[in-house]
């Protein structure tokens, strides 16, 4: 029995390969690839849409899965990514590094990882 209630990723990637970014095809393979490689059940296809405007223009990704969901924004502009991926059941966040290395290959991010619990009062 896990320990808390969920377990959240949070990834701030900068100066990814804009090419990767920018190819949905990519982003779609990035999505089933993860999801399979931290042992998650996907619920549905992925959703890869184009929108924003200025700087703010890329493509959004989520995917749900059956403990919660995976969302990411890629910025065209700048090839950033942000990028979270929450669930209730635990995976193994060097894991997801090494796919957001594998598909994306960011010069440099930040990570910050939180554990998620309603009934733990402060």
């Amino acid at each position: 029995m896990s320990k808390y209630w969920g377990y959240h990723l949070i990834l701030d990637c900068a100066a990814c390969d804009k090419s990767k970014i920018t190819d949905p095809a990519n982003i779609t393979a990035f999505a089933k690839e993860l999801v399979k490689r931290i042992d998650m059940v996907a619920y549905g296809e992925p959703q890869v849409i184009r929108f924003g405007s200025g700087n703010k223009e890329g493509y959004t990704l989520v995917q749900l899965i059956e403990t919660s969901n995976i969302c990411a924004h890629f910025c065209n502009d700048s090839g950033d990514g942000y990028i979270d991926v929450f669930s209730c059941k635990e995976f193994n966040n060097q894991v997801v590094i090494d796919i957001i290395r594998e598909f994306f290959n960011p010069e440099n991010f930040n990570t910050t990882f939180l554990t998620r619990d309603a009934s733990q009062r402060s």
